[in-house]
């Protein structure tokens, strides 16, 4: 099945999960798709099996909170950032819930974290305005960027580069192998007046970056021009908070969710708003991601949602 309009509007919930008392703030799923991982401020870290829409396993954060989770490259291993006690990012074993490794040097809160697609490094941002790149075979910090102000960080789809959106104005690319020597560009973009970008996607085709904000307005620019391509709106976000917009996998679909329970979509090249999807979400839908292989879409307010397109429809 390909992924057409008719197709995304067919899109219905299949399944919802209660298990949370809290907001889920972060999700992840598999490179295989075949799982996905969760993370809620009720500090619960909850692992779903895709294909068999089923929960397989809730491990306990209480400690030091959970956010920002991504599963690494090797099996059942996640790393998240911490909401207490400290701001150290943790790297999990999460079949026997034991922590592997810890990442201290940020002296305020994580606010971006990614993992490279290809080697077992990662980034972080925080808002005490650095950016940190680090390898999980090592506590110690492989390199530091001191910014002007508030980070978002992701890597490109091969891994050989990242961008760092600085100050919700400028996006400054570096070069992984020779990153001390600064970005290899930056594009200036008009500073956001109503609100903070909270997040960065490259596209799977590494063409566009898709710009995350916590108010109503998602940018998407050229990965090579900086130009700007795209703004999304329409979907709703009174609340502040930062509401993740999503690329499908073949890039052509821009997914969002809105405080009032419901997923925008966008078609990413033309910008116009596909349809929104009704979900029986009672809060805000914070987290929207499409499965990197398989036919499905998952949104999360403090609920989770599985999302499978209706063949009756198409």
């Amino acid at each position: 099945m390909k992924l057409v309009d008719q197709v995304v509007r067919s899109f219905r919930v299949a399944k919802v999960f209660r298990e949370n008392t809290d907001k889920i703030n972060s999700i992840d799923f598999s490179p295989s798709g075949e799982t996905l991982i969760s993370c809620s401020e009720d500090d619960q870290i909850v692992i779903y099996d895709c294909e068999k829409g089923t929960q397989v396993r809730t491990v306990n954060s209480k400690k030091y909170g959970v956010d920002l989770i991504h599963f690494t490259h090797a099996k059942n291993t996640a790393i998240h950032s911490s909401t207490k006690v400290d701001d150290t990012i943790r790297y999990l074993s999460l079949h026997d819930n034991k922590y592997i490794r810890y990442f201290p040097g940020h002296t305020k809160k994580v606010v971006s974290l990614c993992l490279s697609p290809v080697e077992d490094t990662f980034l972080s941002g925080s808002l005490d305005k650095t950016l940190r790149l680090w390898d999980l075979r090592s506590p110690n910090c492989q390199g530091l960027m001191h910014l002007s102000g508030r980070p978002v960080a992701a890597y490109d789809p091969e891994g050989l580069i990242f961008a760092a959106g600085v100050n919700s104005e400028s996006i400054k690319l570096y070069d992984l192998r020779s990153f001390d020597k600064g970005p290899f560009v930056t594009f200036k973009l008009t500073q956001e007046k109503e609100c903070d970008w909270t997040g960065l996607k490259f596209s799977r085709d590494g063409k566009t970056i898709l710009i995350s904000t916590n108010g109503s307005i998602i940018r998407l620019i050229d990965a090579f021009h900086g130009t700007p391509l795209q703004t999304f709106t329409g979907h709703l976000n009174n609340k502040g908070i930062p509401i993740e917009a999503s690329f499908s996998p073949d890039s052509q679909f821009i997914f969002s969710g809105s405080t009032d329970g419901r997923v925008h979509v966008w078609n990413a090249d033309t910008g116009y708003k596909v349809c929104v999807l009704n979900a029986d979400h009672p809060g805000p839908v914070q987290c929207v991601q499409f499965n990197p292989k398989y036919m499905m879409l998952a949104s999360a307010c403090t609920n989770m949602a599985f999302w499978l397109p209706s063949l009756e429809d198409t």
